[in-house]
């Protein structure tokens, strides 16, 4: 039976895996700040249309499920006369957008790569469909029609936190495809079901996605991606997340987000690393500690997860063509916490899968 859409209801408790915002909440000024941040935060409809991305939008229609679906993607050619023939494929994260990547999209098609960098369906700019049987296949396969819709054949895999999954999914999916694989502190290194994170329901989900706020986030993102610091910029990503919450289609947002996070706990990649075939780049801020449901965990089960200085050595191991590149102080996002540090590697890394 369709649940009904109605107008959000925001609370003041967070939805961002309890356990991790006590290292966030520091200080006073602190909380004053996100007090203040909740307070000029915008409002966004479902589909970001009032919130600009840094390159113009497209939209990509198809059915999917018997659905008719819009994908918003970028698609952004390399500067004139510096084309070198590849493309990359960015693969957004589960608390970002293809917007997010701006930096990284700059950074490679100034050195001569075709970008694209899709929202996937339930995501950012694209549908919020109320019933999809979501997948990383699923969403493996969306990615796969929008490329053949482009005209792009052999591509440069790309995710970033979820997207580093869904990024894996697809490169086993389709290997003749995927000419490298990039994973930017992917989540997924790990089972957290099999070592102990209890399950949670899509409705317990939904309940805790709607209480979600601003200042939630930011304390979220803070201890998490940004290693307890913090600059103006950073705020940007925050108004994103939080004002698609706090709109029109609030609702909707958080069932979506719920659904999606149900497809991160019970789909794991880890155990077929193994198969895959391409060259593959690790890129891994050691000061993460993401797992998702952590706060649902016993204390004795949170302190063995999300330790990621241990997570990338594994995960090169598992995988036969791999190679590791660290950030010991680095967490979640170094690509937007240390972007010239990270950008360097990156080239760097894409030079070597060639």
């Amino acid at each position: 039976m369709p649940i009904a859409f109605s107008k959000p209801v925001f609370l003041t408790c967070t939805r961002f895996t309890p356990g991790l915002l006590a290292s966030a909440i520091a200080s006073i000024s602190l909380a004053g700040a996100g007090s203040a941040l909740a307070e000029q935060t915008p409002t966004f409809d479902g589909e970001l249309s009032e919130f600009d991305y840094a390159y113009p939008v497209e939209r990509f229609e198809f059915s999917s499920q018997g659905q008719d679906m819009q994908m918003a993607y970028l698609d952004v050619p390399p500067e004139d006369g510096s084309a070198n023939g590849r493309t990359v494929v960015l693969l957004h994260g589960k608390n970002f957008c293809a917007g997010t990547w701006e930096d990284t999209i700059d950074v490679l098609v100034n050195e001569g790569y075709r970008v694209i960098a899709p929202d996937q369906i339930g995501f950012c700019k694209s549908t919020k469909p109320e019933h999809y049987q979501f997948s990383f296949h699923q969403l493996a396969a969306n990615t796969q029609a929008l490329l053949d819709e482009l005209g792009a054949e052999d591509v440069t895999v790309m995710g970033h936190s979820m997207g580093g999954m869904l990024a894996t999914r697809f490169a086993l999916m389709y290997p003749e495809r995927t000419e490298q694989l990039v994973m930017v502190n992917p989540i997924g290194l790990e089972d957290w079901k099999a070592l102990g994170v209890p399950y949670e329901s899509i409705d317990d989900g939904f309940e805790a996605e709607r209480e979600t706020t601003a200042e939630g986030i930011r304390d979220y993102q803070q201890s998490t991606y940004y290693v307890d610091t913090w600059e103006p910029e950073y705020d940007r990503w925050v108004e994103m997340l939080a004002g698609m919450y706090a709109g029109e289609d609030g609702e909707r947002v958080a069932w979506n987000q719920a659904l999606t996070s149900d497809m991160v706990f019970t789909q794991p990649v880890v155990y077929e690393f193994g198969e895959l075939q391409m060259p593959t780049l690790l890129l891994i801020g050691e000061q993460d500690n993401t797992a998702i449901g952590k706060g649902r965990a016993s204390e004795d089960v949170q302190a063995t997860l999300g330790h990621y200085d241990e997570l990338g050595e594994r995960t090169r191991d598992a995988i036969p063509e791999a190679t590791l590149v660290s950030f010991p102080e680095l967490g979640h996002s170094p690509q937007i916490q240390a972007p010239e540090r990270f950008h360097e590697a990156l080239l760097e890394g894409l030079g070597a899968g060639q």
